[in-house]
């Protein structure tokens, strides 16, 4: 019994041993190279939403890039040299995966690829060079840094606009990784999943705008029934008193227009009626010196008997007692109407 035992378990054991050996042997015959060198650890940091932050302290320099982006592809060895020099330098060294973290690239508002920046306790500037050792490491031990204009105010990565925009660029992230979930996993046509996202649209936005009236309602106090009636009636008040104003003001300046109308015309008759009493003025002038000349003439015919008479009695008699010459009736007429109206005119001019 014994003998027995022990034969299976011999085999059973060498099986084992032949099966190591193979396994040995295949390991040293696939990759004798691998095995003898040891796989050298990055010295560039990944850097995701959870831990950006550490850019803040000190001095850094970022690089955002796709693993699909050429160009990015062929700056990455020079991107391990540079942060192996990193210590040399006193500086660290940081990459982004855009795909991954879409936040990032939207808080740093990526628009290009590959892109890269230069932090300095939490002052950051855009570098715009090419991604080649030589010209990073110039960059930083000459101080280029200093004449590139920093992002500041809204521009900057710490900023409250651009962490609004981190979260569009992030859910947009989400969005897009359901989508391929949609096409690329479950088979899902790609207009079925267009149509489900603006279903989804819809409705969020018919949430948010039922929730926004629920907010106001909670936070709304509405007022006593009699202070509503009273503000009604005092705006209702309030209402006919400015239209009342409003036709009083409109009234008022009616009258005005109206008084101003009545003393043009009045002006107006004054001046014609002026005008015609200066005419009729000036026509009884020119009728008061023929009237004047007939009456020197029969007063000359009635006088000269009385002439004779005096130069008889002498020029004594003559110088003593000569007549004086009578103003004609018309003249003096005239002079009184003219005197009259300019009289009124002047009258009526200060109470106009």
């Amino acid at each position: 019994m014994e003998g027995g035992c022990r034969g299976p378990l011999l085999t059973a054991l060498l099986v084992a041993w032949v099966a190591a050996a193979a396994a040995a042997e295949a390991e040293a015959e696939a990759g004798p190279e691998q095995a003898a060198l040891p796989q050298e650890r990055s010295l560039v940091r990944p850097m995701t939403a959870s831990n950006w932050t550490l850019v803040l302290e000190g001095e850094w320099m970022l690089k955002f890039y796709a693993p699909w982006c050429p160009s990015c592809q062929q700056t990455d060895s020079e991107w391990e040299t540079f942060a192996k020099n990193g210590e040399i330098l006193q500086i660290s060294v940081g990459k982004v995966d855009v795909i991954q973290e879409p936040g990032l690239s939207g808080r740093f508002f990526v628009t290009t690829l590959p892109a890269f920046f230069h932090a300095k306790d939490g002052i950051f500037r855009r570098y715009r060079g090419p991604g080649i050792y030589e010209d990073l490491q110039n960059y930083i031990l000459e101080k280029k840094w200093q004449s590139v204009e920093p992002l500041t105010g809204w521009k900057s990565p710490a900023s409250l606009t651009m962490s609004g925009m981190a979260g569009l660029f992030s859910i947009s992230g989400k969005i897009w990784h359901l989508h391929n979930y949609f096409t690329v996993t479950l088979g899902v046509p790609a207009w079925c999943s267009y149509v489900f996202f603006i279903i989804a649209t819809l409705i969020f936005g018919l949430f948010m705008g039922l929730v926004l009236v629920v907010i106001s309602e909670c936070f709304y106090l509405p007022l006593p029934r009699h202070l509503s009636e009273g503000s009604e009636q005092n705006l209702r008040s309030e209402e006919a008193h400015t239209t009342e104003q409003l036709q009083d003001a409109e009234e008022e300046k009616d009258d005005s227009n109206e008084e101003e109308n009545k003393d043009s015309l009045v002006d107006d008759e004054e001046e014609k009626e002026d005008l015609g009493y200066e005419e009729e003025a000036e026509e009884d002038e020119e009728d008061s010196p023929a009237a004047g000349m007939d009456e020197k003439r029969s007063d000359a015919r009635d006088q000269g008997p009385l002439r004779e008479a005096q130069e008889d009695e002498g020029p004594a008699g003559t110088e003593d007692n000569a007549p004086e010459q009578p103003r004609p009736a018309g003249a003096e007429a005239a002079e009184d109407t003219v005197r009259q109206r300019r009289s009124q005119h002047a009258d009526k001019g200060p109470s106009a």
